[in-house]
């Protein structure tokens, strides 16, 4: 085959430093953004934080003087066409880290940690070394939930490949026992049933209800967690008072017992910090960005002065000398598309919000959920002439603080309905309508699916079973047999 050259002309969509950053940034809630800045002044000595007042714009300009300089052995490139062609020098990696990180770490100091509870008390048992050394090694496999969740195979192998400990499935089981009767009850189990079971043995006091409860789990478990309960009755020939008595015992155990130490984190990360905040005056909104722990960035004026200093001796500058003003100029390069992309996030988010409010300026007004209106992506982006992906990312987990309470900007996106009127209304409204009558009914004859949606077309709102189906699953409820009380 004929080897030949052809030419080809195509278009290519490359996105700036400037763009990428910016879509990196718009992603980013507040708390993320702080963090962001601070790795981004630890990485690029260009960057300076708050607003110098001496600085002059031909501190800040003169790019196109030092590009001159270096020009001279090709050693600038003036545009960065990828991600990868971006400065990328790491002055302080091993000093790198986040404040997501150190939250969690500090969540973990003022308590002692599940796998750490374990090993003290384990330590406390009468097992030999090479038993001591198995059960350390399966604590260390307790998820957070404190499950076990590897087959004991499975750790006989690991143990001999890693600790070289050989050992079979029937002595790790016995182990296992031991860390099974540790505190948490349940802890170390390796399904539901067995930590339900394992938190009903380990009750001083077996009353009936108790013993009828271990029935239950042990020969009917899968009936339990289906709610038929007339065939646990049938089955273990209880009454309708001795099955509820064992089914509140059952109900009343932990699921997941090491959630007690997770708690502390759930809590510290639940901790929600609003990127926008409105306010009411009368008829008036305000809106504003929540740049409270958000600080003013700029070029370092030192570096900046020591950049300048090396063009002021550019006729003796040596290629050392050059190499190192290729360096600088690219961290000031970095510094300002940093800034610059901070800015256009701030503004895009302002205008995004400004749009949203402007649609379901209703709700901000009353703070009715039942006043939203349909609203959509294509909306917002429209109003702002923003992309939508754009919008997507805005209000991906930010969230607004209002004078009814703090929510997430998905929430005021909603599909639109049509009422048998003609009328379009929010979804959200049928949700609304759906989970009052679901909170409503009789614990004992839930509403089904075929039931609600009778029920809200007969109010007028033209829907199908199949999407009363899907908002009962949206708003965490389950369907009708699982909601079945005794």
């Amino acid at each position: 085959m004929a080897v030949r050259q052809q030419q080809h002309l195509k278009q290519a969509q490359r996105l700036s430093p400037l763009q990428m950053q910016m879509i990196k940034l718009i992603e980013l809630n507040s708390v993320e953004l702080e963090d962001k800045i601070k790795q981004e002044m630890e990485e690029n000595p260009a960057l300076d934080e708050g607003v110098d007042k001496n600085e002059t714009d031909d501190q800040l300009n003169n790019e196109d003087e030092y590009a001159e300089v270096l020009s001279e052995e090709d050693l600038v490139k003036g545009d960065y066409n990828s991600e990868e062609d971006m400065p990328d020098f790491r002055l302080s990696s091993r000093n790198r880290s986040t404040n997501v990180q150190s939250r969690v770490d500090f969540a973990f100091s003022g308590d002692t940690s599940l796998h750490q509870s374990l090993l003290d008390q384990i330590h406390l048992r009468d097992l030999d070394e090479k038993e001591l050394k198995i059960a350390e090694y399966i604590i260390g496999n307790l998820d957070e939930n404190g499950y076990l969740e590897s087959s004991l195979q499975s750790i006989s192998d690991d143990l001999i490949f890693q600790q070289a400990i050989d050992t079979t499935p029937e002595r790790i089981e016995k182990v296992l026992q031991e860390i099974q009767d540790l505190e948490p009850s349940g802890v170390g189990a390796r399904n539901l049933q067995e930590c339900l079971l394992l938190q009903l043995r380990k009750r001083k006091n077996q009353t009936e209800s108790i013993k009828n409860a271990i029935l239950i789990l042990e020969n009917s478990f899968k009936e339990f967690t289906r709610k038929h309960y007339d065939k646990i009755k049938t089955r273990l020939n209880l009454t309708h008072d001795e099955l509820r008595e064992a089914v509140d015992s059952i109900i009343s155990l932990n699921p997941k017992p090491g959630n007690i130490w997770s708690d502390s984190i759930e809590m510290a990360m639940a901790n929600i910090t609003p990127d926008f905040i409105v306010e009411i005056d009368g008829t008036e909104i305000n809106m504003s960005l929540n740049n409270r722990n958000i600080p003013a960035l700029n070029i370092n004026k030192a570096f900046s002065d020591m950049m300048k200093g090396y063009t002021d001796n550019k006729e003796s500058m040596s290629d050392d000398n050059k190499q190192a003003l290729l360096f600088m100029k690219q961290k000031v390069d970095a510094a300002r598309w940093f800034i610059d992309a901070i800015k256009q996030r701030q503004n895009t988010l302002q205008s995004t919000m400004q749009a949203i409010i402007g649609l379901q300026y209703d709700f901000f007004i009353t703070g009715d959920e039942a006043t939203l209106k349909p609203m959509i992506l294509k909306d917002v982006a429209e109003k702002t002439g923003f992309d939508i992906s754009t919008i997507s990312r805005v209000s991906s987990s930010k969230y607004v603080q209002t004078e009814t309470g703090v929510y997430p900007l998905k929430f005021f996106f909603s599909e639109s309905m049509r009422t048998d009127d003609g009328e379009d209304i929010s979804s959200r409204e049928v949700k609304i309508i759906l989970k009052q009558k679901i909170e409503n009914e009789d614990p004992q004859k839930p509403l089904t699916d075929e039931q609600a949606t009778k029920m809200l077309n007969d109010k007028g709102y033209v829907i199908a079973r199949r999407t009363v189906a899907k908002y009962r699953e949206q708003l965490g409820i389950p369907v009708a047999r699982l909601r079945k009380k005794l």
